[in-house]
């Protein structure tokens, strides 16, 4: 595994897009393998400059497996996954299709822990006895994951995050590789959409809900960043509530509630994908459909469809699932290699999606047909 001897980095989580706006319980089995441009481009330049500066400086822990091509390899991974949102369905699907891509004789030994750092605990110890050779993960928690991560990374097992992951100085010494997408430009994107949005309706003090996922430091700098887009077009906004509701479920009854609080209400923040459907079903309750308007977060089909309507939800800020999956098994396949050539912060990129533009939002939903996003 790789150590860092630069200083901290400021990385953030992530859980966790009308022109496209392109930026830069719990179980055990294991699986047999068989836009539009706009101006994130200096988002993406910084990241590239940032992952540079980054590059690794001394050799710490390394996996007792042998390096060299992972083609024809039989290959042990470990996969957490945070919670069965559609998300993290193509996480796995992208881990997968590239990882058989790439002639690797793949095992997912994959977990579903649901946010319990307990639960997430329990199958990081069982993947350490069993010796897998590496372990992605999307951290619980920033710091409560931080055992389960330093025991991986001690006893020799690579281990890439991806999406959340532990703070900056544990990732220094326990993660070999982090795939993410800047929380903060991520929120700004949605904010922007926003934005422009209530300007062109002549809305100028518009009153907004706030459904979380707070739990995980991502979502608070997803925040951040649509209240900094906000409030440098729209000054006179208002957060009237903030409220937790990752899953759609939990989502449905809290917007609604949020609702019959704030009759004046003109639109929702919905930090995931579960907060932004359930806010939407919500809406469509509560009799409140072109009345109340949603700002959301990674897309779904269902999401897509709503979307494509464009009569309650009006944009939605996405990172695919499946490119980060994708991105979680080469940098695997890099340290497996032996490749110290990179930094650790791995670049997820960030689209944008507005109703605006249905026919973007139709070539995402043509592009996943198999309902993974």
């Amino acid at each position: 595994m790789l150590t860092c001897c630069v200083g901290q980095v400021n990385t953030g989580q992530r859980l966790a897009r009308g022109g496209r706006r392109a930026l830069g319980g719990s179980c055990l089995l294991e699986v047999g393998l068989g836009m539009r441009p706009r101006r994130w481009a200096t988002v993406a330049a910084a990241a590239a400059a940032f992952v540079v500066t980054l590059s690794a400086c001394s050799s710490g822990t390394s996996n007792s497996a042998s390096t060299g091509p992972v083609k024809h390899r039989s290959l042990r991974v470990g996969a957490v996954f945070m919670d069965s949102q559609g998300f993290y369905g193509g996480v796995k699907a992208g881990f997968q299709s590239a990882a058989s891509t790439s002639g690797a004789k793949l095992k997912l030994v994959e977990s579903n822990p649901g946010g319990d750092v307990s639960k997430e605990a329990s199958f990081v110890s069982t993947l350490v006895s069993s010796k897998v050779d590496a372990l992605i993960i999307s951290a619980s928690s920033a710091t409560g994951s931080v055992p389960a991560i330093r025991s991986a990374a001690k006893a020799g097992i690579p281990v890439v995050c991806y999406n959340t992951c532990v703070g900056d100085a544990d990732i220094s010494k326990y993660v070999s590789a982090y795939v993410q997408g800047d929380p903060v430009a991520f929120g700004r994107d949605t904010g922007n959409a926003a934005a422009d949005y209530f300007l062109k309706a002549g809305i100028t003090n518009p009153k907004i809900a706030v459904v979380n996922c707070e739990f995980v430091e991502v979502c608070k700098l997803r925040r951040q960043g649509f209240e900094e887009a906000l409030k440098a077009k729209v000054p006179g906004y208002q957060i009237v509530s903030n409220q937790a509701g990752t899953t759609q479920d939990k989502a449905v009854s809290v917007a609604g509630n949020q609702i019959q609080a704030n009759p004046d209400l003109d639109a929702f923040y919905g930090e995931s994908g579960g907060a932004t459907y359930g806010a939407y079903k919500a809406i469509q309750a509560a009799n409140k459909s072109g009345k109340i308007v949603v700002f959301g977060s990674d897309m779904t089909t269902d999401i897509a469809n709503a979307l494509a309507d464009g009569t309650v939800i009006k944009s939605i800020t996405d990172i695919s699932g499946k490119v980060t999956g994708k991105l979680a098994w080469e940098q695997v396949q890099r340290i497996l290699e032996g490749d110290k050539s990179l930094g650790k912060i791995v670049d997820d990129p960030i689209t944008g999606y507005t109703a605006d533009d249905k026919a973007t939002v139709q070539e995402w939903l043509k592009v996943h047909a198999d309902g993974l996003p």
